[in-house]
């Protein structure tokens, strides 16, 4: 279950709160009933004397997030005179820092008000908070508030947390949220029962691991071993690398070709985990140019630990992915995000329903207390807590790895499973790693206009199954989406693909097509607007529609002026793969994002040995350049009972702009400075 903040936007007041009258100058400014959820039980008042750690999140500086899209898009835009001209983290974190006036009064009301010398309170690195221990009765006393132990019906867990706190008026504009507040501090009691946690499995075939939402990839076994290596002509029955390397028209780098050491692939993974032995059978197979041996770089977040040491475990969305990447960037290396320990990223307590967070604090510092929407730090009951009793005990990995260049995330939810606050504060996040010129691709769902089964509805769709569900982190603006393709029976891969369209039992279990729509959240970005009208104005989808995400009380099925999904596509069905030492064939959007992603990894290579920098967002230069793509003009998306949104020539919510045509996007990428 989640909670959502409500801060008020009028004053509610009232004549007394705890200890102290409440001043008519002063605001509820967050409010929310934990008592009334059913998993918290409100306990005991926390005693006067207690000292507690408190953080305010300061408001971002408004003005600067907008000039910082605005940089984005000049440093991205392929005619800009400052395209690629990218920031440093130090410059991201200057730019969005609040004023010196707002940080100097809410220091001042700090110190009259609860008695604590401005000495006493750290202005954290990234400007973005106020640091400071203090007495409850203090706290109290500051915000007006009643502070009381929350014991979590579930696992015996202590959160220290108010119902509602307020805030003189004149403050309150420069505050976003202030911890503990509405949303609690986890505190240990010597009292508390440790339950230990002890998974049956580490996520078989990727069928039982994954975070909250997440879609495996699809799977079936092969009829037979076949020698497909170096055939093109069955690729209409597996996608090999020999087949990849003809639909995009590239050749496998020389096994000895000088690399650079900066310019490593990153893929995120999370519950799921590859087996070496399963990556040397397919090199073996299929790519006698890598040699057994070779994987990836781990960089391990809060615990999370690869490769398995059982095969029979292996999971099939990281074997997946590294089989797809390496041969295409070989010998350009990968890198692991193996995210969250093994008790989180199998779904913990069955609350911690948020992701890609922790990831975020590991490549980025500043973010783990970056306040946005409500925000400030991590979620405590959306993300997991660290140091974990039941599994990493160390403290939350703030900043300690270095993001690479490019990264795939195969991992994600729909809109619908998080609050709008938390995918808000985490799209500032790609943001202000595409000013650093990182460059973010995230396969945009498997399951068409819709969503996955039993997630609000029986078919994963809104309003009573009926409105298209738009797939989360997927419409933040910020990043670039990958949709899937196939290559159909008796096609060749010199013929055009096809968007994926599998019914169910044919030949998976479950339907599967390209995810793709129109975001509830966040508006139509500026370099999509032509090609949406283009879409919208030629090609017109035959469903009564809605504006501004507010589908109820309407009989639309998707946002009009919503950002588009996806961006762009690859292929992404009869993968031939090996998972937990079986030859097998996989399908999913899971496939499609370290396809394109590696492809990006080989022009920043080339880039790189031109003297010139990573190509950072990629969005503005596709969209202004679609030709250095294979339009896809021919399948649907079906979902939410409907056949849902049709290929179209130029872009449409099903493949985007088409498939990497690789030497037209790398002739492109190298005339750019």
């Amino acid at each position: 279950m989640r909670f959502l903040l409500l801060p008020l936007l009028a004053a509610a007041l009232e004549p007394t709160v705890g200890r102290s009258v409440l001043p008519a100058t002063h605001v509820v400014h967050e409010k929310r009933d934990l008592a009334g959820t059913g998993r918290w039980v409100k306990e005991d008042r926390v005693q006067p004397h207690v000292k507690l750690p408190n953080r305010i999140g300061l408001k971002q500086n408004e003005a600067a997030l907008a000039g910082a899209q605005r940089w984005l898009m000049e440093a991205a835009h392929p005619a800009s005179e400052q395209y690629g001209q990218h920031w440093t983290q130090e410059e991201v974190v200057e730019a969005f820092r609040p004023s010196a006036d707002a940080v100097d009064q809410v220091l001042e009301w700090i110190s009259e008000t609860a008695g604590i010398a401005k000495h006493r309170i750290t202005h954290t690195d990234n400007k973005a908070w106020l640091a400071f221990d203090a007495k409850a009765e203090q706290l109290e006393t500051l915000l007006h508030a009643t502070y009381y132990e929350h014991h979590d019906a579930a696992d015996g867990r202590v959160m220290i947390s108010c119902d509602k706190y307020h805030l003189p008026s004149h403050i309150r504009p420069h505050i976003d949220y202030i911890t503990p507040g509405v949303k609690g501090i986890h505190v240990h009691s010597d009292e508390l029962h440790k339950r230990s946690w002890k998974p049956e499995h580490h996520g078989g075939h990727g069928e039982h691991g994954g975070p909250f939402g997440w879609q495996p990839p699809k799977h079936r076994p092969a009829p037979h071993m076949p020698k497909y290596g170096n055939e093109l002509a069955t690729c209409d029955v597996a996608i090999t690398p020999a087949c990849i390397q003809a639909l995009y028209d590239f050749e496998p780098l020389s096994p000895y070709a000088e690399v650079s050491p900066n310019n490593s692939m990153g893929i995120f993974e999370e519950g799921d985990f590859y087996a070496q032995e399963d990556l040397d059978s397919f090199f073996t197979n299929f790519t006698s140019y890598v040699p057994n041996g070779t994987h990836p770089k781990l960089d391990s977040i809060d615990g999370g630990q690869a490769p398995i040491a059982n095969i029979s475990e292996a999971g099939g969305e990281s074997d997946l992915d590294f089989e797809l990447a390496i041969p295409i960037i070989y010998p350009q290396t990968t890198t692991l995000y193996q995210t969250d320990d093994l008790y989180y990223a199998e779904g913990g307590n069955g609350t911690q329903s948020g992701i890609f967070n922790t990831f975020l604090d590991a490549i980025d510092g500043s973010y783990c207390t970056y306040a946005a929407y409500g925000e400030n730090g991590n979620d405590p009951v959306l993300d997991p807590t660290y140091p974990d009793p039941n599994g990493y005990k160390g403290q939350l990995m703030c900043g300690i790895y270095k993001p690479t260049n490019v990264i795939s995330i195969s991992y994600g939810e729909q809109e619908q499973d998080l609050p709008a606050y938390y995918q808000q504060r985490q799209c500032n996040e790609f943001l202000k790693l595409g000013l650093q010129g990182v460059s973010i691709f995230v396969a945009s769902g498997d399951t068409g206009v819709g969503g996955l089964s039993n997630d609000g509805t029986a078919n994963g769709c809104l309003r009573n199954g009926t409105v298209f569900s738009p797939t989360q982190p997927n419409s933040c603006p910020w990043l670039t989406n990958v949709g899937a393709t196939k290559v159909y029976p008796g096609r060749t891969v010199y013929e055009p693909e096809s968007a994926v369209v599998d019914p169910a039992g044919q030949p998976y279990r479950g339907a599967y097509s390209s995810g793709g729509g129109f975001s509830n959240i966040f508006p139509i970005p500026d370099y999509q607007s032509d090609a949406i009208a283009g879409y919208f104005e030629n090609y017109n989808p035959p469903y009564p529609y809605y504006f501004d995400g507010q589908y109820n009380g309407t009989n639309g099925l998707y946002n009009r002026n919503g950002r588009g999904i996806p961006d762009v596509a690859a292929n992404g069905d009869n993968i031939a793969t090996y998972v937990g030492g079986e030859f097998t064939l996989e399908g999913g959007t899971s496939a499609s994002s370290p396809i394109f992603a590696a492809l990006v990894t080989r022009i920043n290579e080339e880039r790189i040995k031109a003297g010139k920098g990573p190509v950072g967002f990629i969005n503005p230069v596709l969209y202004n350049h679609p030709e250095v793509l294979n339009d896809i003009v021919n399948g649907t998306n079906p979902g939410c009972g409907t056949d849902g949104f049709s290929c179209s020539p130029g872009w449409d919510p099903v493949t985007g702009l088409g498939t990497p045509n690789y030497p037209k996007m790398l002739k492109l990428f190298m005339s750019l400075p």
